[in-house]
This record gives C-alpha cells, sequence and structure tokens, in this order.
C-alpha cells in the first residue's frame, strides 16, 4: 500500500502566519532595533520561565526577531529558540530557524536525513502560534526597553 504524498495546506500556513504577524503586534508594541522585551511565566508551584523576545533588524518591509526560553528546562535539554521574520507589507510572521537550524521547506519526504516530519514547517509555526499565545494569556511583561542607536 503506498502512502498519500502530504500536500501543504497554503490556506492554513497564510492564516498562521498572519496570526502570528498580529500576536507580534500585541506584544511588542512600538520598540525599535535592539530592543526586547521578556515575559514571566509562572508554572504550577514555584516553576516558572521567561520568554525573551528580541528585536535583531529592523527594515522597511521587515523585522528580524529571536524569540528564546529560559527556565524550566531541565540542563540537558536545548531550550527552544527560533529567528523569526515579520513581513509588515503582507502582515505575516514565519519562523526561518529553530534551535540553529535553517531553512524550512514547506515539504519533506519521510524519512530524510535529518528526520524532519513531512509538514516541518508548519508545525513549527504553529508552535510559534502556542507559545506567543500562551505569553499573551499568562504572561507578566518582566523586563521592556527600547535601544535607538545614535550615529
Amino acid at each position: 500500500m503506498r502512502r498519500k504524498r502530504y500536500v501543504p495546506d497554503l490556506q492554513e500556513m497564510a492564516s498562521v502566519a498572519e496570526s502570528n504577524y498580529l500576536r507580534f503586534l500585541r506584544l511588542l508594541p512600538e520598540t525599535d532595533e535592539g530592543g526586547e522585551r521578556t515575559f514571566a511565566i509562572t508554572g504550577m508551584g514555584d516553576q516558572s520561565a521567561r520568554v525573551r523576545i528580541r528585536i535583531d533588524e529592523v527594515q522597511p518591509y521587515t523585522t528580524m526577531l529571536t524569540v528564546q526560553q529560559e527556565g524550566l528546562s531541565p540542563e540537558w535539554v536545548t531550550p527552544p529558540s527560533m529567528n523569526v521574520r515579520l513581513y509588515h507589507d503582507a502582515s505575516m510572521a514565519e519562523v526561518l530557524s529553530y534551535q540553529n537550524q535553517h531553512k524550512f521547506e514547506g515539504r519533506y519526504q519521510y524519512p530524510n536525513p535529518q528526520m524532519r516530519l513531512p509538514d516541518e514547517k508548519i508545525q513549527l509555526n504553529k508552535f510559534l502560534a502556542d507559545w506567543l499565545e500562551h505569553c499573551l494569556q499568562h504572561g507578566h511583561v518582566e523586563q521592556s526597553f527600547s535601544f535607538t542607536p545614535t550615529f
């Protein structure tokens, strides 16, 4: 029996990207390049974590961000970290790298050398959506600053 080939759902990908863009707008109001915002997330008991969103680069039509989690991970697990590009003209956000892995295709044959899922790209963007939504619902702004370099 032959398995059916995965076909990306472009409408779903666009919807997730647009929703993530709107979430970033709510989390990062008026922050300049070099600025960052840290959200404290408290769990059950004394568990806590921070989600740090840093603005790495601002261009007329795009913004590059780094999103990192600190805390709540055992020492042997690398905390989640990703680079995200905001496309202001299209009002979309896209994960460009995750855990130092770059360039995700829309579809992968499975199995593959990197052991990526056939829908790896949409899965990463959905993970970002969950992460951002959790910050919006349960996060408390711990640190927020904006740095405007003078030249």
